[in-house]
């Protein structure tokens, strides 16, 4: 095997295997910042000896090995070796090697509470997604950096702070229990959906959907339901990403410009993901979770998948959706998409009464989606230099260029002759 595809062949076993590596490391160290350190050390080691001795037949457990063994070296070279330090080597001794046949559910045990580390309460929003891409994506730093558009020396740091602020508050390697299950679950749930949602639809840069993002998202997405076969919204949150992510490839025109959901040709739509959203949605709704707020959305997008053309959309359906979600969540966007939907299902005045009362809300004072929504209330109604207005203004707040152009070009089509 020549260097190069020996280098592909670790960076692709990287992906595979580096979050069940670095949950493995973390159970034993009871630090990620450490696991971390050992999983790519031992990711180092691989790229200098795979090249002469070949891909392992078990390259997870060879890493692990490795991982372990490089770590007892470190710590007894520690001369300032501390209590801790010790402890961190002797579970490392004490830990057999693992075998081709090592125990699933250990492993799956051990991703879990990685998981809910990364999403620990005591990091940000940032950081846990930066940490969640870098632990359970395999993702570089400089790959994280790409993402979302951020200098890379920033990203890195974020990663080392939030490592150094599980070590410092002494965050449990472990899974919730009990009454703080719930709020953490939700966190995760929210942490694999913002990546989604970024790659879905970037709100910057010069690209729409980021489909490298949505990939990474549902993979986690699949990986946790695997975990928490008995978690509703862990099933609604797959369905909603799986039914969502189907449209990816209708959502560009051939020059990369967005196509709007009524323009998108529904055959270029992925079945077997439109199957697989559908079945989770199933699943999530015979576990009881038919009202939670991922299956509700799940449930407006299964609406959206069953249509054969967009006329045949079950608006009133969608409508009824919104509302449960609506009281579940009081959020100002929620409400707006639910002004969208009541304007297809019962007419353009009706759907601009509502956003209407949403002109106020902080949260969307700066939301281009806002003016976007009332543009296409006030184009349907025939008030359409109001409209053209609402579309510039929209086009001003978005920070996404493809968008940007999308926005002018549809106020630019309202005109006489345009």
């Amino acid at each position: 095997m020549s260097a190069g595809a020996t280098r592909a062949a670790v960076e692709a076993v990287w992906r595979i295997e580096s979050a069940r590596l670095v949950a493995g490391l973390a159970r034993l160290v009871r630090d990620v910042g450490v696991a971390e350190d050992l999983a790519q050390d031992a990711l180092v080691i691989a790229l200098e000896k795979w090249p002469e001795s070949g891909v392992p037949d078990n390259p997870g457990a060879w890493l692990m090995a490795t991982a372990k063994r490089r770590g007892i070296d470190l710590l007894r070279r520690d001369v300032m070796l501390d209590r801790k330090h010790a402890q961190m080597a002797h579970a490392l001794e004490q830990q057999q090697e693992p075998s081709p046949d090592e125990n699933v559910d250990g492993v799956q045990d051990d991703l879990l509470r990685l998981v809910f580390t990364a999403c620990h309460p005591v990091l940000s929003t940032e950081a846990q997604v930066a940490l969640t891409l870098r632990l359970l994506g395999g993702l570089t730093t400089a790959e994280i950096a790409r993402a979302f558009l951020a200098p890379e020396p920033t990203v890195g740091q974020r990663i080392s702070r939030a490592k150094r602020t599980l070590t410092q508050a002494n965050v449990p390697f472990e899974v919730p229990s009990g009454a703080e299950l719930a709020p953490r679950l939700g966190a995760v749930l929210d942490v694999i959906y913002l990546i989604f949602n970024e790659g879905y639809s970037a709100t910057a840069g010069e690209d729409w959907v980021r489909p490298g993002l949505c990939e990474d998202a549902l993979r986690l997405g699949r990986v946790l339901a695997q975990l928490m076969p008995r978690e509703p919204e862990v099933h609604g949150l797959v369905a909603l990403m799986e039914l969502s992510a189907s449209r990816l490839r209708a959502r560009l025109g051939p020059e990369g410009q967005p196509v709007l959901l009524a323009d998108q040709d529904r055959s270029r739509w992925d079945r077997v993901l439109v199957r697989r959203g559908l079945a989770a949605l199933e699943l999530a709704e015979r576990l009881g979770g038919a009202r939670g707020p991922y299956a509700l959305q799940a449930g407006i997008a299964a609406c959206h998948a069953r249509a054969r053309t967009a006329q045949e959309t079950d608006w009133e359906r969608i409508v009824a959706c919104y509302d449960a979600l609506a009281q579940l969540t009081s959020s100002p966007v929620v409400e707006l998409n639910r002004a969208v939907a009541v304007g297809m299902a019962y007419g353009p005045a009706e759907g601009l009464a509502l956003a209407d009362q949403l002109l106020d809300a902080p949260a969307l004072r700066s939301y281009h989606l806002l003016p976007a929504v009332r543009a296409d209330l006030l184009a349907r109604l025939g008030r359409v230099d109001e409209a053209q207005e609402e579309l510039a203004r929209a086009a001003s707040l978005t920070r996404n260029t493809r968008e940007r152009e999308l926005l002018l070009d549809r106020a630019r089509r309202l005109r006489p002759g345009g």
